[in-house]
């Protein structure tokens, strides 16, 4: 049954939201993993934590755990107001790009010359780009992450620059205050409402574009690819770059702009996905469209393997990628992937060998839909041709499934590729047949043999090879020219015929097994 187009999108939509939902959850980033020996209370232990600790202490008004966080030494007072203006100019200026951050206690090491420095962003202001850095310090025993001397004494210049319309004054308090995740409730609600709101707009917009497009697929008929240009991936490549529009427009808090720059790289990856998916539904059904009718039956089965992997192989790298999105590593995924690949390989070795058999059979061209053949002691006409194994139809119309693997291994012999057929047949004649009976009957049967329609007068071979204990023997040997093996049948039963018409013609006959006794007195 085939879905309709509006299900797909509405399917795509739902499940966009879901993972929305999950995403939202994970946008602001988690505590990194402390370790066990020297573990600061602050959390101050890497980079990220350092960033992180000090954006939720300033957040929440506890000016004194935020002062901790600054590699300073001023009046309280002072340390108080520069903590509250590193606060302001990282909550509107730092870009989105939490996830990137070192949560390792030795930082990323980007700069080997400069290992106790971390650059966490860059910022831009109105004397050029200013690289936010924290340094590592030593606290009493523990070493510590702080924002570097340098940073905060450029603070002050760039607090002045920024000017504090905020979209709170426009949103009432019931949305903007409580919040989820350290998300606030007016986000969520733009998220299950908004969004898909958008999406929808989107589509509806996308109508006026529909005669262009069809105008170019009637130009370009042949070009299958085209089809996977539909509007779904179309349409979430738009909102993603309208929900980075709209984001760049509005003055959001940090933790904000890092949540909506996650939904946003979630809508790209579904996209890139969604697309190449469909292109290599595309793919496939181009292939199959410029094959040959004669090898559309084994090639069938190869072409939806190709499709699978190539779907398996897009699916994972989605995965991969949102794994980068949630700021994760995906190096512990991938090798779980591949000790899982080998302890599948050698649970479905015998599987496997049967599929590498298919393939080879397929790319080899050993065995087609229809030929005939015969491997073992098992004769038939090849019905289907798998992955896993073959289907041949015997003459007692039974089926055969012969597993490829095997197949690869023995010899098979293609009845219906032979282009001649062999008629090898001995005439044996009667001991009372006397020698110029003999020249007449080999004589005869050349004679027939080169007149006849049908039979190859390039080797033509008609010999009296042996006196048999029962008989006097003549081989009759030619190759036969026939459309199949009926037609092959029926000339080899005319010629047999005219050969028995020649033994009546020369006066002997065919000879019976039989002994002679002689009994002497």
């Amino acid at each position: 049954m085939e879905i309709s187009r509006s299900w797909w999108r509405r399917a795509i939509v739902a499940a966009a939201i879901v993972l929305f939902v999950v995403a939202g959850a994970a946008a602001q980033p988690a505590a990194p993993a402390q370790p066990a020996a020297a573990k600061d209370t602050l959390g101050r232990d890497t980079p990220r934590g350092t960033l992180l600790g000090f954006m939720d202490a300033a957040r929440d008004g506890n000016t004194t755990a935020a002062v901790m966080y600054l590699n300073t030494e001023p009046r309280q007072r002072d340390a108080a107001d520069l903590a509250h203006q590193l606060y302001v100019v990282l909550n509107t200026r730092l870009p989105a790009r939490l996830n990137n951050l070192s949560d390792r206690p030795e930082g990323s090491l980007a700069n080997p010359l400069k290992p106790d420095l971390e650059v966490v962003g860059t910022i831009e202001t109105g004397g050029g780009s200013l690289d936010i850095v924290v340094e590592r310090v030593t606290r009493g025993t523990t070493q510590v992450w702080l924002f570097s001397r340098g940073t905060l004494a450029a603070i002050p210049d760039v607090y002045a620059e920024i000017d504090r319309v905020s979209i709170d004054r426009y949103l009432p308090d019931f949305v903007s205050r409580p919040r989820i995740g350290g998300i606030r409730l007016a986000a969520w609600l733009a998220l299950l409402i908004l969004v898909p709101l958008l999406y929808r707009l989107i589509a509806v917009a996308g109508v006026a574009f529909r005669p262009l497009f069809a105008v170019f697929r009637r130009r370009y008929p042949r070009l299958e690819w085209s089809v996977a240009l539909g509007p779904g991936p179309i349409h979430l490549f738009v909102l993603a770059i309208a929900i980075g529009w709209i984001v760049s427009l509005l003055e959001l808090p940090l933790l904000e702009r890092q949540f909506w720059a996650v939904i946003e790289r979630i809508l790209a990856t579904i996209a890139v996905a969604w697309l190449l998916l469909r292109l290599i539904e595309a793919a496939e059904r181009y292939v199959r469209g410029q094959l040959p009718a004669a090898t559309v039956g084994e090639m069938t089965a190869m072409l939806r393997l190709g499709r699978r992997a190539g779907d398996v192989l897009v699916l994972a790298a989605a995965v991969l990628a949102m794994l980068r999105v949630f700021g994760l590593d995906p190096t512990a995924a991938l090798a779980g992937l591949g000790i899982g690949g080998i302890a599948v390989a050698l649970a479905a070795q015998k599987t496997l060998e049967n599929v590498v058999g298919g393939l080879s059979i397929v790319f080899d061209k050993v065995v087609r839909v229809g030929d005939t053949l015969k491997i073992g002691e098992t004769v038939g006409t090849v019905d289907y041709v798998g992955l896993r194994s073959t289907r041949i139809r015997t003459p007692d119309r039974t089926i055969v499934s012969v597993p490829n693997g095997q197949i690869a291994n023995v010899n098979i012999e293609t009845l219906s590729a032979r282009d001649k057929y062999r008629f090898l047949h001995t005439v044996a004649l009667r001991h009372e047949t006397t020698s110029s009976q003999m020249r007449a009957v080999v004589e005869g049967i050349r004679e027939l043999l080169g007149g006849y329609p049908g039979v190859d007068q390039d080797l033509i071979r008609v010999r009296f090879f042996r006196l048999g204990p029962f008989s006097l023997d003549i081989e009759v040997f030619a190759y036969i020219n026939a459309s199949g093996w009926e037609g092959f049948l029926d000339i080899q039963q005319d010629l047999l015929l005219r050969i028995l018409e020649v033994v009546e013609r020369s006066g002997t006959a065919i000879a019976l097994p039989s002994q002679t006794l002689r009994v002497t007195q």
